[in-house]
């Protein structure tokens, strides 16, 4: 499976490099994508390695054009 999958079968439009806003944790946290099987890898702003989420679950998919508000 791959990142096309993930755009296809759950209807979002992740891919690689796209920034995210996480709510799953209370505070909302920003990150990057940065590759998927089945499910999303995310790295957090501030982190050093990569999570796995599901690409539904707690994500908002942020614009292309740098609006992260």
């Amino acid at each position: 499976m791959s990142m096309q999958y993930v755009r296809w079968y759950y209807g979002v439009p992740a891919k690689r490099g796209g920034r995210v806003r996480y709510t799953g944790e209370g505070e909302p946290r920003l990150g990057t994508i940065t590759s998927a099987d089945h499910r999303l890898r995310i790295r957090l702003d501030g982190e050093k390695h990569t999570r796995i989420f599901h690409p539904t679950w707690e994500l908002e998919y942020l614009p292309e054009n740098g609006d992260n508000r």
